[in-house]
């Protein structure tokens, strides 16, 4: 495992940073769509069920911030990819899916079991 300077006790540590990133409800699910291929805004909120355009575009903003997703516009139209630094999420957004799949029927379980 490695060593990492900060603690996630700190306001400062880069672990808070990633967190932040991704705790944001449609962060990840924007970038996992992306992963597959560059889109355009209409194809992401048809793609991204649940979604408003002006949540996604407030996400896209977001995320551009941060560095991980890029914006192209071209003859008029506008297209979004995931920069280098956004394809580096990719990996553990994955991972996050995995664990979703594996455990997500318990968590629903757990859930319900405690409204009873």
């Amino acid at each position: 495992m490695r060593e990492y300077s900060g603690s996630v006790f700190l306001a400062d540590c880069p672990a808070r940073l990633a967190i932040e990133i991704i705790a944001d409800k449609w962060a990840a699910v924007v970038l996992f769509a992306l992963s597959r291929k560059p889109c355009r805004h209409g194809e992401l909120v048809d793609l991204i069920g649940g979604i408003s355009r002006k949540v996604l575009t407030q996400t896209l903003r977001r995320l551009q911030g941060y560095g991980l997703v890029d914006r192209h516009a071209e003859a008029g139209k506008v297209q979004y990819a995931l920069t280098d630094l956004g394809r580096t999420l990719v990996k553990p957004i994955s991972a996050l899916t995995e664990w979703a799949h594996e455990y997500g029927a318990a968590v629903v379980g757990f859930q319900e079991s405690t409204t009873d």
